[in-house]
């Protein structure tokens, strides 16, 4: 019913900004009440939550992006965004949209069952 495709990654220097955006294709974000994430798997490690946002527009943010990255959605676009502020070299990692059917806030990675292909964030020191 959805597809998603990230893209706005590249490479930044630290403390400077990147936007990520999701597109979905198909319906609606908002016809498909869709709950949309962001994630971020940096080399060696496990994929780990980064932002996500509901249906209502509520926000949920891990600890370690909180205050320099927000999540924001566009329902007539069918897109999802990612502003990142003041870049750290820990925020390098390959970042990823998901998206689930549901009206609820959704921050546990196995309860999406949708996900983008990925975009590189590098972030220079």
């Amino acid at each position: 019913q959805v597809q998603l495709v990230e893209s706005g990654g590249g490479l930044v220097q630290a403390g400077g900004s990147l936007r990520l955006s999701c597109a979905a294709s198909g319906r609606s974000i908002g016809s498909l009440a869709l709950a949309l994430g962001w994630f971020r798997q940096a080399p060696g490690k496990e994929r780990e939550f980064v932002a996500a946002i509901a249906v209502s527009g509520s926000t949920a943010y891990a600890d370690s992006v909180k205050g320099r990255f927000t999540i924001s959605r566009d329902n007539a676009r069918n897109t999802v965004s990612l502003q990142m502020n003041s870049l750290i070299p820990e925020d390098t990692a390959v970042y990823y949209c998901a998206a689930k059917r549901t009206y609820g806030m959704v921050t546990f990675q196995e309860t999406y069952d949708t996900w983008g292909q990925g975009t590189q964030v590098t972030v220079s020191s």
